[in-house]
């Protein structure tokens, strides 16, 4: 099931200007560079296969470059093993991608289909080694039939791989919030905060500066204890930003913050073992999943009522996953929690 951070990063991709950085940023593409926001239309991913598996988790967007359109297919792959078969699973997501488009017939005048930028955002610690190419996991095909194989590659964003130098001079946000990822506590207090202050500051959209704070909660999430949890979760949403800077840094420098780092999470674990704390970080996921659902729900439909603060507080964890899920592509508060409003 996919942990809280992995939410977080659901919430910043349902965002185009992040999606246009990790791309223009984060690899050789050049085609995005000068595209407008207005471009950039997200794509409900909920396809649905001859056995019926949906595609909820995945993140498409379709941009118009000049008079066509291509569509970017995103996996996350969060803190997760190498996943040997991904080139296949990409393959098979976009043909069911375009199998969607044939039968909503939304093609071009012509009936082609339209190109796709495949990517595969990782950021788990073991290198990957998976094939970055279909015809890696193939078995060598007669040469008559060569011709006739499948071929399928994807675009690999190595977030534990970048270049710590490069990823310092640039002055994006996407850029920033994998150095606060990435860093040391001490850069992270010292360096990465009150730079991201400065950029609340500035930012003029609440619903993207909101998702950074789902981000940064669920981050912590990741790697705090149940009660570091409760603090973080405390903080109410109206509340100043110097305020929430303030509790994030105290948490930072808590937790020993160093994110990348095998050492570190070796140690959290252990210490967590000699604790006997399982069943807390369980609960503790749980607590760390309703705060970041309170904060996208906020995010897309403003205050909420006392009902639905009590259906979220109440919720399992397969309940919150659902929700979130439903909360970044539905139209109103009822349809994430109402199953009929959600299905039409």
């Amino acid at each position: 099931m996919p942990a809280p951070h992995d939410l977080g990063y659901r919430s910043l991709f349902a965002h185009p200007e992040l999606v246009r950085e990790l791309i223009t940023d984060f690899t050789s593409f050049r085609l995005l560079d000068d595209v407008a926001l207005s471009a950039f239309e997200r794509v409900n991913p909920a396809y649905v296969s001859e056995r019926l598996s949906a595609r909820q988790d995945d993140i498409v967007w379709r941009v118009r470059v000049g008079e066509q359109c291509l569509y970017v297919y995103i996996l996350l792959e969060c803190q997760s093993g190498v996943d040997r078969w991904m080139a296949l699973r990409m393959q098979t997501y976009i043909g069911l991608l375009y199998q969607d488009l044939v039968k909503g017939h939304q093609l071009s005048p012509g009936l082609l289909l339209p190109p796709v930028l495949p990517l595969v955002f990782y950021n788990g610690l073991p290198h990957w080694s998976a094939s970055m190419e279909l015809a890696g996991l193939l078995m060598q095909a007669p040469a008559e039939l060569a011709a006739f194989q499948p071929s399928q590659r994807y675009v690999l964003i190595d977030q534990q791989r970048l270049d710590r130098t490069a990823l310092e001079a640039n002055a994006s946000l996407l850029a920033l919030l994998f150095r606060l990822e990435l860093s040391a506590g001490p850069d992270v207090l010292h360096q990465v905060l009150p730079a991201l202050a400065t950029w609340f500051a500035d930012a003029p959209q609440a619903s993207l500066r909101r998702s950074v704070q789902v981000w940064i909660n669920a981050l912590l999430a990741r790697g705090a204890s149940e009660r570091a949890l409760l603090v973080v979760d405390s903080v109410e949403e109206g509340a100043d930003m110097k305020g929430k800077l303030d509790t994030w840094a105290e948490e930072f420098e808590e937790l020993g913050f160093q994110k990348g780092s095998a050492e570190g999470m070796a140690k959290g674990k252990a210490e967590g073992k000699a604790e006997g704390k399982a069943e807390g970080k369980a609960e503790g996921q749980v607590i760390a999943l309703r705060a970041v659902l309170d904060s996208l729900l906020r995010n897309r439909f403003g205050d909420l009522p006392a009902s639905a603060t009590q259906r979220i507080g109440q919720a399992t964890q397969a309940e919150l996953e659902q929700w979130f899920r439903r909360s970044l592509n539905a139209g109103s508060l009822q349809a994430v929690f109402d199953d009929g409003a959600a299905s039409t």
